[in-house]
C-alpha cells in the first residue's frame, strides 16, 4: 500500500517479476486492502494460484514519523508483511513505503542479526563503467559510524554482493578523502588498519575515493550513512542533469534531431543502463531476516527488480555468511580488549 502509487505498482511489480524470471519456487503474500489488490490482479490477469492476499485496513502513511508508526502500526500492511518474515510465512519482505517506519518496525520485529549491531545498513547497487554493479553502504541508515560498524558494513556488503550480483570473492574498499594511510578521520583509519590485517576473511583493497564509485575498481564500497547518502543523492541529481542536457542538445535543431534518430538504439541502451528502476531495491542489511526497500517512486518494473533482489537473497546463504563473519568480528574485539587495559578501554568505546 506504500510508495507513490500503491497497489498498481506493487501488483504490477509482481507481474513484471514473473514475466522476467518466472514463478518457479516463488509465491507472494500481498498485504493491504484486499479489494484494491484484487482489482489490480484482475486488471493485470495475474494467476491467483501463487498469490495470497492478507487484508489489512491499516496503512502507515508515507509522512508518518517512525516512533508514531511503531506505536500505532501493529496490524498495518507494513507491520504484517514484516511479521510474516518473523513467523516464517515469508522468506523476505519488500516495501515501497515509509523508509523510517520500515526500518524501525523491521528492527522491532526481527531484531538485529548480532548483539553488537545497532541499526540496519541500507545498501545501493551502483552501476559501473565495466557493466556490473558496486555495492555501496551505508547510504542513509546510520549517520555516524565507528570502526566496528564500518567493518560490519564490509562484512554485510561482501555477502550481499555475492548473493545478488554473483561475485564470488568481492573486493572491498573503504571510502575516504584520499588513498594514503594517514588520510581521513580516526574511525576510518582504524577500520582500514583492521581490515588490512585480514582477520575477517575479506579481500580488502584499501581506501578508495569518490571518483572510484562508478569505475568498478572494487566490488563493495563502505562508508557511513551521512557520506553515502550525500554521494547517492549527488549521483542521482547528476544523472538527471546529464539527461536534461542531452535531451536539450538532441532537440535543439533539425540536424540534431536527425542525429538523435540515427543514434536512437544506442541512446535507448544507455538509458537502460542508467535507469534507476533497473537496479531498484535496497536491502536493510544486518536484520535477523530479509527486508528490501523499494524506491517510493519506482515503476512496476522497478518494483519487480526489488522483488528479484529479495528472491536472490532468500535463495542464498547470505544470512549464514554474515553471521559467521560477525562472530569473527566479536572475537577480534574481545581479543583486543583482553590485550591491555588501554586496549580494553578502546574496545569498549568502539563496541
Amino acid at each position: 500500500m506504500g510508495g507513490d502509487h500503491g497497489p498498481p505498482v506493487v501488483v504490477g511489480g509482481v507481474k513484471a517479476y514473473l514475466a522476467r524470471h518466472g514463478g518457479e519456487g516463488v509465491r507472494f503474500l500481498l498485504h493491504g486492502d484486499e479489494a484494491a489488490i484484487r482489482a489490480e490482479m484482475t486488471r493485470l490477469r495475474l494467476d491467483p494460484a501463487i498469490i495470497e492476499i492478507r487484508h489489512s485496513d491499516k496503512v502507515v502513511a508515507m509522512d508518518e514519523k517512525p516512533a508514531q508508526a511503531m506505536r500505532r502500526g501493529k496490524g498495518s500492511s507494513l507491520w504484517n508483511a514484516i511479521e510474516a518474515v518473523k513467523t516464517g510465512d515469508a522468506a523476505a519482505a519488500v516495501s515501497a513505503g515509509n523508509t523510517g517506519a520500515l526500518m524501525a518496525i523491521s528492527k522491532l520485529i526481527l531484531r538485529m542479526a548480532a548483539p553488537g549491531l545497532e541499526r540496519p545498513a541500507l545498501v545501493a547497487s551502483w552501476p559501473t563503467v565495466k557493466g556490473g554493479h558496486t555495492a555501496v553502504l551505508d547510504v542513509g541508515a546510520n549517520i555516524d559510524s565507528d570502526a566496528a560498524q564500518l567493518i560490519e558494513f564490509a562484512i554485510m556488503g561482501e555477502a550481499f554482493q555475492t548473493a545478488v550480483h554473483g561475485v564470488e570473492r568481492p573486493l572491498v574498499g573503504l571510502l575516504n578523502v584520499g588513498s594514503e594511510d594517514m588520510k581521513g578521520h580516526e574511525e576510518v583509519r582504524e577500520a582500514h588498519r583492521m581490515l588490512r590485517e585480514g582477520a575477517f576473511d575479506l579481500r580488502y583493497h584499501g581506501f578508495v575515493e569518490g571518483t572510484d564509485l562508478a569505475t568498478g575498481e572494487v566490488d563493495v564500497v563502505v562508508t557511513d550513512g551521512f557520506t553515502g547518502n550525500i554521494a547517492l543523492k549527488t549521483a542521482e541529481g547528476t544523472a538527471r542533469l546529464i539527461s536534461t542536457f542531452l535531451k536539450e542538445a538532441l532537440t535543439s535543431s533539425v540536424t540534431s534531431r536527425v542525429g538523435a534518430l540515427i543514434a536512437l538504439p544506442a541512446l535507448k541502451a544507455m538509458r537502460a543502463r542508467i535507469d534507476p528502476n533497473a537496479i531498484n531495491g535496497g536491502p536493510l542489511l544486518g536484520l535477523n531476516g530479509l527486508v528490501v526497500k523499494s524506491h517510493g517512486g519506482a515503476t512496476a518494473a522497478g518494483f519487480g527488480s526489488a522483488i528479484r533482489i529479495a528472491v536472490d537473497l532468500a535463495r542464498s546463504d547470505y544470512l549464514a555468511k554474515v553471521a559467521k563473519n560477525l562472530k569473527r568480528l566479536d572475537a577480534v574485539f574481545d581479543h583486543s580488549a583482553d590485550a591491555t587495559p588501554d586496549a580494553a578501554a578502546a574496545g569498549e568505546s568502539i563496541q
